[in-house]
């Protein structure tokens, strides 16, 4: 017979997963799987009928309560907010799964309230059915259907094409070598790129920058004046996307994801805000 730990030890990768999807913070996230199991090792044997549901309806409530404190302090942010970045290369999660994870997906989470955010993952990503997600989040089963349709009206998944690897090198390049017309030839006339700083990075843009040539020069303004020399770029999956981290001496600097379609780059989501980078990956 499994211990609680090791029941636990099962469930932490899906706790994390609705976790992160409904804060977008890798920290936060790590912080509510610790409460939850602390709550867990707590909790009386009468009350654990479904270890599954029992530890699914902590994290979610937990996950729903953060939430609504995280609102206040985002309408006084710095600038954009986005996600924190979540590295996934080696994450071997269905393509659903996956396609929840991208920055234009989370951010269309953010369009719905922390009850309807709970029920339209719940129910759309991790396949839970209604009567369950009831008794999860305290509603009714009929209430929760018309949360889930309603959300569902306002949220739709953006798949992505091919990851576009060479695309994501030859953005890399052109921004190197400062080569503007190089960069034009990659990004969509209509491209938009957000940038997180939070007021604590050098040179973040405070208001989304529109068009590809802005954009370009954007970019290429950033890597002359404000990216130090000796910077090293690597490649990587960022949220099911591609993208890459930028390091000075092992530290990372900033990550940039992709939103790519049609061959070419259609949003890229910045993030230099320090406090957003402490989860990446050191530099190899």
């Amino acid at each position: 017979m499994e211990t609680r730990a090791e029941v636990f030890a099962s469930a932490r990768p899906m706790l994390f997963s609705i976790a992160y999807r409904m804060l977008g913070s890798v920290m936060d996230a790590e912080d509510l799987v610790q409460d939850a199991y602390l709550r867990w090792q707590e909790a009386p044997e009468t009350d654990v009928r479904s270890p599954r549901a029992y530890l699914t309806t902590i994290i979610t409530r937990l996950a729903i309560n953060q939430l609504r404190a995280a609102r206040t302090k985002r309408e006084t942010y710095v600038g954009p907010w986005l996600p924190e970045p979540l590295v996934t290369e080696d994450t071997p999660d269905t393509v659903e799964l996956a396609e929840s994870l991208s920055m234009a997906f989370l951010l269309l989470l953010e369009r719905l309230s922390p009850i309807e955010r709970a029920a339209f993952l719940l129910h759309e990503v991790f396949e839970f059915e209604y009567a369950e997600i009831a008794r999860i989040v305290d509603k009714t089963e009929a209430n929760c259907r018309q949360l889930v349709a309603r959300a569902r009206k306002r949220v739709r998944f953006q798949a992505d094409p091919a990851q576009a690897r060479l695309l994501t090198q030859r953005f890399t390049e052109a921004s190197v070598a400062g080569d503007l017309d190089g960069l034009l030839g990659l990004l969509a006339e209509d491209i938009t790129l957000w940038a997180d700083g939070g007021g604590k990075a050098e040179g973040a843009a405070l208001k989304p920058v529109r068009g590809a040539t802005p954009v370009a020069r954007f970019v290429l303004g950033i890597m002359r004046r404000v990216v130090p020399a000796g910077t090293t770029l690597r490649r990587v999956e960022i949220n099911g996307q591609p993208g890459f981290i930028a390091y000075v001496s092992g530290r990372a600097l900033s990550a940039l994801i992709f939103d790519i379609r049609d061959g070419r780059i259609h949003t890229i989501y910045a993030i230099g805000n320090p406090d957003k980078l402490h989860t990446l990956p050191a530099s190899s």
